[in-house]
């Protein structure tokens, strides 16, 4: 098993806008072609104005089949118009976690 680790950075002030935006128009589409995230969080201690997801696949093969067909959808590409326009983020980090052998998940 893999696990995608997205953290998200905000300028302040601007992360609730972006969860109000991300909410109506990305998670539909993601919850449609990648299925329920493992865990969608933001900060309350450390770095402030993140929010972090993380996503769980089967191996790399799977990810990529999924994450390539949303690219294929027009929602997709009105919500990623729309993110860059509205300006919220200040930085975006991805991870590829594998799993132990041992882990609980």
């Amino acid at each position: 098993m893999i696990f995608d680790l997205r953290i998200y950075t905000f300028k302040p002030g601007m992360q609730n806008a972006w969860l109000a935006m991300y909410e109506q128009h990305a998670y539909p589409v993601q919850l449609e072609y990648l299925g329920k995230p493992v865990a969608f969080t933001t900060t309350e201690v450390g770095p402030l104005n993140q929010v972090i997801h993380l996503w769980a696949y089967q191996d790399q093969a799977e990810r990529e089949r999924k994450r390539d067909a949303m690219q294929k959808d027009p929602r997709w590409h009105a919500y990623l118009k729309m993110n860059a326009e509205a300006g919220h983020m200040q930085s975006m980090e991805n991870r590829i976690l594998k799993s132990t052998s041992f882990s609980p998940l």
